[in-house]
């Protein structure tokens, strides 16, 4: 989407192409009048913006926080007042504002945050002498610390800068990621963007933070990926380092090829999709190559546990199955189920039609009977029918 060069004032507001956070005492200020206004809070963060913005050949201002974010590839950075408070000093004032930015390759639209600014009057000019999400708001990764930023063929992958080894770490994600891409093309097709954007926190807890969850909710959970449909923002594959790391090189892939197929189908993914589906075609598009038999049962354990003793389950997941809170072994039956439910589809329809049924679930008239309608539509069978092929592919492959 095109844009107009830095400096260009739209509506009062700056573009730029750059960012910055949290801010050292800045020479970046209107000349203070008695009283912080709204116009002078917005003057002063415009200049703010230029200057941190500025092309990093000795023009950025001697901002510590600044290198934090001297590597991470922004299109757009923009700084909207909301409302201005000054203290009854009047030489301090608070400034709380949106934020909108844009990585460049990846968000098609900006991603908008709130931000708390303090300042303090100078003799002749107003300072921002420090920047935090404000309360309750999602803080960047780069609010945890300096961003080491590993560009792949078809990926980019920020993460908090934690040396050599860690760099190297980013550097072979990012090169699964690529091959995730490929991989999840073969499977879904080519009409997606193709490209990732990976960030990978420095704990679970900063993780739990960048997506606005408690930590609790994501330990032992290697990924996930945020994003809603419709134009807006690149969706952002979040890793977990510790569960991550964890992880054999094939589980790093199959975590990888999961989540980018989230990605790929976000476009036909809505409140009617099930998650049976859902997560089941991601795993289906990152395991598609394994074979069946007893590579097959050890690819699912949980499930085949149950199938061994006797405890075939009688319907596909619900979506209930799979709640990060469920007991582990429930959450592992339904996702291997949903996997095996789309490996059936994909074995005995095929991948076109497996294709095919994802997009017509999303594309059903809104109401209890979409995922129904899809499959009498593409298929030609019931809920019941399906079901039926379902359990008797389990007693088959996992018995």
């Amino acid at each position: 989407m095109a844009e107009g060069p830095p400096g260009v004032r739209r509506r009062g507001v700056l573009r730029a192409t750059g960012l910055a956070l949290l801010a050292a005492p800045l020479g970046c200020a209107a000349r203070a009048p008695a009283a912080l206004d709204a116009a002078g809070a917005q003057r002063l963060l415009d200049r703010r913006a230029r200057e941190l913005l500025a092309p990093a050949q000795g023009t950025r201002p001697a901002d510590p926080l600044s290198a934090r974010l001297a590597r991470v590839p922004l299109r757009s950075w923009t700084y909207r007042v909301v409302s201005v408070s000054t203290d009854a000093t009047g030489e301090r004032a608070t400034v709380r504002a949106d934020l909108d930015h844009r990585i460049a390759g990846h968000d098609p639209a900006p991603v908008t945050t709130a931000r708390t600014l303090a300042l303090r009057r100078g003799p002749d000019r107003w300072h921002v002498t420090a920047e935090r999400p404000a309360p309750g708001a999602r803080p960047g990764v780069w609010d945890h610390g300096p961003v080491d930023v590993v560009h792949g063929t078809r990926t980019l992958v920020l993460g908090t800068a934690r040396g050599e080894e860690h760099h190297t770490e980013l550097t072979r994600l990012a090169a699964l990621a690529d091959r995730a891409v490929e991989e999840v093309g073969t499977a879904w097709g080519e009409d997606w963007r193709r490209r990732l954007l990976v960030v990978v926190p420095g704990s679970p807890e900063a993780m739990a933070a960048l997506l606005g969850e408690p930590a609790a909710g994501y330990r032992g959970i290697a990924a996930v990926t945020t994003g809603r449909r419709g134009p807006g923002p690149a969706d952002r594959i979040v890793v977990n380092p510790e569960a991550y790391r964890e992880l054999s090189a094939f589980g790093r892939r199959i975590v990888l090829t999961h989540e980018a197929t989230h990605v790929a189908t976000r476009a036909h993914t809505s409140a009617r999709t099930p998650m049976w589906l859902s997560e089941g075609y991601a795993d289906w598009a990152a395991h598609r190559a394994e074979p069946a038999g007893p590579a097959l049962r050890r690819r699912a354990p949980a499930l085949a546990r149950a199938v061994r003793a006797g405890r075939v389950p009688e319907r596909l997941p619900t979506d209930a199955d799979f709640g990060f809170g469920n007991d582990p072994e429930r959450l592992a039956r339904a996702y291997e189920g949903a996997w095996l439910a789309c490996r059936l589809v994909a074995d005995h329809w095929g991948r076109p039609r497996l294709n095919a049924l994802y997009r017509a679930v999303d594309a059903a008239r809104p109401g209890a009977g979409a995922v129904e309608a899809a499959l009498d539509e593409v298929l030609g069978v019931t809920t019941a029918e399906l079901t039926a092929r379902w359990r008797a592919r389990l007693l088959r492959d996992l018995g």
